[in-house]
């Protein structure tokens, strides 16, 4: 009953906001934001956008390249469509795709590749949550550095706990059982934590940048109020209600944020929502040209006769 509640108010929150595109002149308005940004930086924000993809890819192979003798081209096939499924499958249902394709693919466990993404998640949002910290609006120094220290301590706490796994005991009930198989999933997943950090930042740091850029050739305003508007976007991705494909609460979280910096409501929602529509666009286009000429999934050792990967098309 939750799960359709959530749905039921998701999809709510993207027809008005689908109602409130149509209505009126708001077409129009679109038009005039899209024609303020210039080529070149756009192209600018494709180029960085693709950095982000490589780097995502090489934060995911770089934890399971080892364990799995997978290709850089296979995990950055599997990462683009996963990246489009979220972008266009309805209430993040996309977000299967992740552990789906790295089981059938690769052969990694199912409890291993949901905790995988879990744990990537994890990453993805204490990073957006460490630095929206700095820009909040009006937030006291104090309040900024207790934020960001509880950030930094639940970052490690997480693979502090899963490195801890006791061994289990045979008689041990169902619960148990299964707390254990995700704390040693979850060992596996932060084993290599530093270097996982390091991707994770840089990838935010070129993504968000982009995100940043965009915003403030939509709203004519400095980096700073472009930055503030990218993490609200990106905060309320973590929201648990989302609309279909992110649509409603992705625009309003850019527009929240962009509202304390002297932009009006309104002109934030249009920015977000011009903004909303290149991330969906280059996210479609990559996952494309990830099917049309990535190679299916191989190991680095023997591409033909390893029998863990699954080399069909999803």
């Amino acid at each position: 009953m939750k799960t359709w509640i959530k749905r039921i108010l998701g999809l709510t929150i993207s027809l008005a906001l689908l109602a409130w595109v149509l209505a009126g002149a708001r077409w129009q308005d679109l038009g005039t934001a899209l024609a303020q940004i210039r080529g070149l930086d756009i192209a600018l924000a494709v180029v960085a956008f693709a950095a982000s993809y490589l780097l995502r890819a090489a934060r995911v192979h770089d934890e399971f390249a080892e364990e799995t003798g997978a290709r850089f081209a296979a995990i950055l096939r599997l990462t683009l469509l996963h990246n489009a499924s979220i972008n266009i499958l309805p209430f993040r249902s996309g977000e299967a795709t992740f552990p789906i394709l790295l089981s059938r693919w690769f052969g990694v466990p199912t409890t291993r590749a949901v905790v995988a993404l879990l744990w990537l998640r994890i990453q993805d949002a204490f990073v957006v949550l460490a630095l929206a910290a700095f820009i909040w609006p009006d937030l006291h120094p104090a309040l900024r550095a207790l934020w960001i220290a509880a950030v930094i301590f639940a970052a490690w706490l997480i693979p502090a706990w899963a490195a801890r796994h006791p061994e289990i005991e045979a008689k041990a009930g169902k619960l148990a059982s299964t707390v254990h198989r995700v704390r040693t999933a979850l060992a596996e997943s932060t084993r290599h934590h530093g270097r996982g950090w390091l991707w994770t930042l840089a990838n935010w740091s070129v993504k968000l940048a982009a995100q940043a850029w965009l915003l403030a050739a939509l709203v004519q305003a400095g980096l700073l109020t472009g930055l503030a508007g990218a993490l609200g976007v990106e905060l309320a991705a973590i929201l648990p209600i989302q609309g279909v494909a992110g649509f409603g609460t992705y625009e309003a979280g850019g527009a929240a944020l962009l509202a304390p910096h002297g932009i009006p409501f309104a002109a934030g929602l249009n920015a977000a929502l011009v903004l909303h529509l290149f991330v969906i666009a280059c996210s479609l286009a990559a996952g494309a040209l990830a099917l049309a000429f990535l190679p299916a999934a191989t190991t680095a050792a023997d591409p033909q006769t390893d029998s863990k990967p699954e080399t069909s098309a999803p």
